[in-house]
């Protein structure tokens, strides 16, 4: 767009874009106006919008645009516009009336609260707003609401703040509070009766506790604080400002987990939060859910919060007691979502008892988490009426999932043994009018600490029996249950082994039940694991077994499964069985797969017995699960069976070569048989290279390079092999060049950029100087280096990897013969590139990656200076004095005291991990000078760029229809048609 265009031609594409019944014209109106957002003329057309004013649709995306602009693209302006564009925004905000829709006012809060984070030069910017709009009842809306977004703001990866100014900010809003907190003081005494202005109000005070703003001193005794707590206590409280004032209360508990320093305010909390007690007792019995989770919310938060008094002060002070006696209360409401809200809090505990390791405390906290774990056992009862086995991928079934790893986490403190004992208790009790539900809830948790039961445990013999003889007409989800117990006590049951026979004919009977048939399969796999040694006079069984898996009613993963576990007791029958037991049992995965491959046209039905994977990924199962030990001078026991099964995979990978999925399947079977095989695979490797090479031409399927990398991992260090596998490499690399080079095509192939470099990192690791030596290796190096700034995390890893470990080359192994001819080619490779490779890995630590990736560059980094130390500072000095210190909203960046302590501290590193800590330190003052091109919002879809308000309407309003729907299958479907119905309102 080169020229501004007329105000009319943007309101005709607005109400074509909402109003137009023609979808063709809607898409014609979202590219023309998402062409004007991107161009630096929407700064003057959003400004124009808003002063005209004439409809909701177009002051709506005009402060959104304005608001996204500020956001992304605020280096856009020079800095003697940024006063105008402040002196403009405020004056649209002085236009603000009641009756002016929430989005808007969202939108230009957002947009005045980034422009104050970016504008350094505005210095007062909260008592300008609260002067300018405090005095004004029609503009307090928006006053509260900017005073609400700018403390969340300062966390924006939009904005991408540096350490400077997120440093500075903070301080300037700490400063600030007191007056922030005398306007909240003040609107809440002038308008008690306005449950909206107080939900604002409430939100305001959470926002600023949230960043820590808030002195205590001006806090603990205003009457804003004390009026959360009333509104908390009121029990026909509406139920948004019930949620705001809790919100307000959470983060008000979150802000005093340093207690030594918020003493006064933790005290005043904790006194509060227990006068809420009756009230949380009263929600129950109005049954106002919503309500009682709120409460919950708190009671958690504040057990949180004091956790480090409670295990250093127990039942004293901030450490009483009263805390863990709350969340039991919550753990035994009659929703497990009620009770679900108190697990963080436990998972801390045992975090903190598990390091401290002391068992006098443990005791100390034994009952309450004997309490806990009879409340979660009556919270995984399945409903009476429930029909067929468990449901693990329903909500319920995912609530039981976390209570079983909850379980596991906080058992250390009563014992695997106690729980178990006294689940097996709650089962004695059990008598004939006993409901089901009730038995196999406890056969549930126990199954979640059946690993750690010690072998001499006496009751697991009489667990065992009961479920060996359960009658025919026990419920299928008992039987379902007590299959699992079986198989989670492998370890028990291979200490005895007359119990085998028993378990495999009570699992065998369980396969042929099609309800209970894959837990019956998994429950085999791990017995096979843990009783290898007894289970190979069963080998013939396991056998007929997967010959016959397809007329069990198995999932795709319980038949793998199951035939891991016939893999592992192959590996342990004697030499001359191996190839035999092998294949039988691969022909029962060759055949049809042949079948498959003899039909003219291939009809693949995903997930079906038509489609190759299926029978793919069970061989890969069995070649990976293979490990026979082979006797000095005797072939390998598999290779006649694997030479044959070759070509079978051949053939795969030719006729369904188009299809990625399948040849992904197929390279990966070859994966495992050539890892079972080892270097007697040689047999297949040039055909296998010749095939690969050819396909990969037609096709750039990464998994050629994979299975590539792993071939030189196999021959890498076979001279006659290498010349092979480098012609192998170049191959690759041409069509895979011609692909990263397209445009993004590094971030739209990361898959291609994390198989090749870690081919390239096997002939690294397996034969340097002939890969340091071939034409390829520069074009490799300087891909690598383009590559370094791509945040995928694999792709990335792979490519810190490979560079590591190429510059490690010259450093490592010294005492071998090559040494020299190493370290040479390296100094050749970076005297030309070291310089582009060092500004690559800083730009990329500061500017393109996560914090969590940044190790990797850390790696690379030290690496260098392992190599040359004064080069490398040289290298340093010079990407350091490229690096911008200054944004473009006026704020220092990064000082020079610290750009010469970042070099410092760098290049002084003794260890890697000095490296990685002073990358991370240093990246934090620059995130907000990095502007990467986030495109904006298509307006066609600019209703889905819902403010906070209206989204947090939009929330609540689903949650209900949830809670309403909960039961039928149909309430993600009515979900969706509302809100596409919502899409343009």
């Amino acid at each position: 767009m080169e020229n501004p265009p007329p105000l009319e031609t943007v309101h005709q594409a607005l109400q074509a874009l909402y109003n137009n019944p023609d979808v063709g014209g809607k898409e014609k109106a979202s590219v023309w106006l998402g062409e004007l957002q991107r161009s630096v003329f929407a700064w003057q057309v959003a400004d124009q919008l808003l002063t005209v004013n004439r409809d909701l649709e177009s002051c709506y995306f005009a402060a959104q645009t304005m608001r996204t602009k500020i956001q992304c693209f605020f280096h856009e302006l020079p800095a003697s516009s940024h006063t105008c564009l402040r002196d403009s925004l405020l004056n649209h905000a002085s236009k603000i009336t009641p009756e002016t829709p929430p989005v808007i006012v969202t939108q230009l809060s957002l947009a005045v609260a980034d422009l104050a984070l970016q504008m350094g030069t505005w210095k007062r910017a909260v008592v300008d707003l609260i002067e300018r709009y405090g005095s004004n009842s029609q503009q307090l809306p928006f006053l509260l609401e900017v005073l609400t977004v700018l403390p969340e703001e300062i966390g924006s990866k939009a904005l991408r703040l540096g350490a400077n100014r997120r440093l500075e900010v903070s301080g300037d809003l700490f400063k600030t509070s007191p007056v922030v907190v005398q306007l909240l003081t003040a609107c809440i005494e002038n308008n008690q009766f306005d449950s909206r202005l107080q939900m604002k109000i409430f939100r305001c005070l959470g926002s600023w506790f949230n960043i820590n703003a808030i002195s205590q001193d001006d806090i603990v005794n205003s009457k804003v604080l004390h009026a959360a707590f009333h509104v908390l206590s009121v029990k026909d409280c509406p139920s948004n400002l019930h949620e705001a004032a809790s919100d307000c209360i959470c983060s008000a508990l979150c802000s005093v987990e340093e207690l030594g320093k918020n003493l006064e305010l933790a005290e005043a909390l904790f006194r509060g939060v227990l006068t809420l007690q009756e009230a949380y007792h009263i929600s129950v019995a109005q049954e106002d859910t919503d309500k009682t989770i709120n409460y919950c919310r708190i009671f958690a938060e504040m057990a949180e919060s004091f956790l480090p008094a409670i295990i250093s002060t127990p039942t004293q002070g901030l450490g009483d007691f009263t805390s863990l006696d709350l969340l039991l209360i919550c753990a035994g409401h009659h929703l497990y979502e009620v009770a679900e809200i108190t697990f963080s809090f436990w998972y801390r505990l045992s975090e903190e008892l598990y390091h401290k390791n002391d068992e006098q405390i443990n005791e100390i906290f034994r009952p309450y988490i004997q309490r806990l774990i009879v409340a979660l056992c009556r919270h995984c009862q399945l409903e009476p009426d429930h029909e067929g086995v468990p449901d693990e991928s329903s909500d319920f079934g995912e609530f039981r999932a976390r209570v079983s790893e909850l379980t596991k986490d906080i058992i250390f403190i009563v014992g695997s043994s106690t729980c178990f004992n006294q689940m097996f208790e709650t089962l004695q009790a059990q008598t004939v009018s006993t409901s089901w539900d009730i038995c196999e809830a406890a056969l549930f948790l126990m199954t979640a600490v059946a690993k750690n039961i010690v072998s001499e445990e006496n009751n697991v013999p009489q667990v065992i029996e009961a479920m060996l003889s359960l009658p025919a007409d026990a419920h299928v989800a008992v039987k379902y249950t007590g299959i699992q117990l079986i198989g989670e006590l492998c370890e028990w049951i291979e200490k005895r082994p007359h119990l085998l026979d028993p378990v495999l004919q009570f699992l065998l009977a369980g396969l042929q039940q099609p309800a209970l048939a894959s837990v019956s399969a998994t429950a085999l796999q791990s017995i096979c694991t843990s009783c290898r040694s007894q289970m190979k006079e069963h080998f013939d069984g396991l056998l007929q077994i997967a010959q016959a898996m397809d007329s069990f009613n198995l999932s795709n993963d319980a038949a793998i499964g199951l035939l891991k576990g016939t893999a592992t007791i192959l590996t342990q029958l004697p030499y001359e069985n191996v190839g035999g037991g092998l294949k039988q049992l691969c022909s029962f995965q060759l055949d049809p797969l042949n079948k498959l491959l003899a039909e003219g046209e291939p009809t693949v039905k995903q997930g079906s017995k038509h489609d190759p994977t299926l029978w793919l990924d069970r061989l890969a199962a069995i070649f990976r699960h293979l490990n026979p030990s082979v006797p000095n001078g005797q072939p390998h026991p598999c290779q006649n069976v694997i030479q044959e099964v070759f070509p079978v995979l051949s053939h795969a990978c030719e006729k369904y070569q188009s299809d990625v999925r399948i040849v992904e399947r197929c390279c990966r079977c070859i994966r495992f048989a050539i890892r079972c095989l080892g270097k007697n695979s040689a047999s297949v490797l040039q055909p296998l290279v010749s095939q690969m090479v050819n396909l990969y031409q037609v096709h750039q399927h990464s998994c050629f390079l994979y299975l590539g990398s792993i071939l030189v991992d196999e021959y890498g260090t076979d001279a006659s092999c290498v010349p092979g596998l480098l012609n192998m490499l170049q191959a690759f690399c041409t069509p895979a060049f011609k692909q990263l080079e397209e445009h993004n095509g590094l971030r739209n192939h990361p898959d291609t950029v994390d198989d090749l470099f870690r081919l390239c990192l096997r002939f690294v690791q397996r034969a340097p100087v002939a890969f340091l030596q071939c034409q390829m290796s520069k074009p490799i190096l300087c891909c690598a280096i383009a590559a370094c700034s791509l945040d995928h995390r694999d792709a990335n890893a792979s490519v810190m990897k490979f560079l590591g470990d190429l510059i490690n080359c010259a450093t490592a192994q010294e005492h071998k013969d090559d040494f020299e001819t190493r370290r040479s080619l390296i100094e050749d490779l970076l005297r030309d590139h070291g310089q582009t490779l060092v500004h690559s890995l800083l730009n990329t630590a500061l500017f393109c990656l996560p914090t969590y990736m940044v190790s990797d560059v850390a790696d690379v980094i030290y690496e260098l200076m392992l190599l040359d130390r004064p080069t490398f500072c040289q290298w340093l000095e010079t990407t350091l004095k490229a690096l911008p210190t200054e944004s473009s909203g006026g704020t220092i960046t990064a000082t020079h005291t610290q750009l010469t302590d970042f070099h410092k501290a760098v290049t002084s590193a003794e260890n890697v991990k000095h490296v990685c800590n002073a990358l991370k330190d240093f990246a934090r003052l620059f995130r907000t000078t990095y502007h990467r091109q986030f495109p904006l919002q298509s307006p066609f879809s600019l209703s889905l760029s819902l403010s906070l308000s209206l989204y947090v309407g939009l929330k609540k309003l689903f949650c209900y229809i949830y809670k309403i729907f909960k039961l039928c299958p149909q309430a993600l479907l009515i979900l969706h048609y509302l809100l596409n119905s919502f899409i343009f309102f």
